[in-house]
């Protein structure tokens, strides 16, 4: 489990210091340490915008944390951290990147406006098929017949800083941590390194880590936040632990006695379709516990709804059949 690691270490988790401490300007040479390394070029930030959840929320499940900033280029850099699977999660990444876009253009603006937007999202679930760690996404625009990259004319160049057409667009990062090996073979990987185990590589040259090793130590944190901190690791170990539980608790008690009763009354009936509904029934079974075991553990819906694979009206619709939601 992803949250187990951060117990006993020496430094502030990532997502904690960006819902927290990194919101201060003085603070700001980490965040540009960790974006430099990433992207590959010297990021300056200038200021922190609004994002979804910019501000903070003490909802005591912590799933999910934002923090959005503008460079010194007024390009918008969205960071995110997220630890339960969601299925959709491409699709939001979507989302949010295009909302920025509409969000950041003001009435009556020409297009020229539109602000480049890099998402950047740290995940700690598997999303997708793939064994890399981390992942790029940006358009290309390709000719069909003669394979070329659409590049920008020399007035767009020169107003849009760009080379190339597919650079205007928005570029996202997925960092799938859990699939890092511990071992840091560049500077990149060293903040990796620490993303995944909360602890600093033995020794590091990346930009924004000599800055987490002196602000960053969770001996250093005064007794009241200290004791918030190690509250949210608590939380966030007991919502994986709830997940895992709800999903894997009566897979031998509602499923298999489903499945079992489908089998008998099939074979009392001697026909096959028995069999085959009975293993149906046990399944249902199984999801609706599912679905009311996770809620009774004070999971939200959207989380339930994204592990078990249904849609959030279903999730509602069996709560409220077994009486734990109201119907509005």
């Amino acid at each position: 489990m992803a949250t187990a690691a951060f117990f006993g270490r020496t430094y502030i988790s990532f997502d904690w210091a960006l819902k927290r401490l990194l919101r201060n300007k003085a603070s700001f040479v980490i965040l540009e340490g960790f974006l430099s390394e990433l992207i590959r070029q010297n990021i300056q930030i200038k200021q922190l915008l609004e994002s979804e959840s910019n501000a903070e929320r003490e909802d005591g499940k912590i799933n999910r944390v934002d923090l959005l900033c503008e460079n010194d280029q007024s390009e918008l850099m969205l960071i995110e951290v997220q630890y339960h699977s969601e299925m959709d999660y491409f699709q939001r990444m979507l989302f949010g990147a295009s909302k920025l876009i509409v969000d950041y253009l003001h009435r009556g603006d020409a297009y020229e406006k539109v602000r480049k937007v890099y998402s950047i999202n740290i995940l700690y679930f598997d999303l997708g098929q793939g064994s890399d760690y981390i992942y790029h996404g940006q358009l290309r625009f390709v000719g069909l017949h003669n394979n070329d990259e659409l590049g920008l004319n020399k007035l767009q160049r020169t107003q849009f800083k760009r080379e190339l057409a597919g650079a205007l667009y928005p570029e996202y990062y997925l960092l799938k941590i859990n699939n890092f090996d511990d071992v840091a073979k560049d500077s990149l990987d060293e903040w990796i390194y620490y993303l995944k185990t909360s602890e600093l590589p033995a020794t590091y040259r990346a930009k924004g880590l000599i800055e987490v090793e002196k602000q960053l130590k969770i001996d250093a944190m005064a007794p009241e936040q200290k004791a918030k901190y190690l509250k949210h690791i608590e939380d966030l170990k007991i919502s994986e632990s709830m997940l895992e539980t709800a999903f894997a608790e009566g897979a031998d008690d509602g499923y298999t006695k489903g499945i079992e009763k489908g089998i008998e009354k099939g074979i009392e009936k001697g026909i096959e379709k028995g069999i085959e509904q009975g293993i149906a029934q046990g399944k249902q079974e199984k999801r609706i516990e599912d679905v009311c075991a996770a809620y009774q553990r004070e999971l939200p819906v959207s989380v339930i709804a994204a592990v078990l694979g249904l849609s959030e009206s279903e999730v509602d619709r069996i709560l409220k059949e077994k009486g734990l939601k109201n119907e509005l």
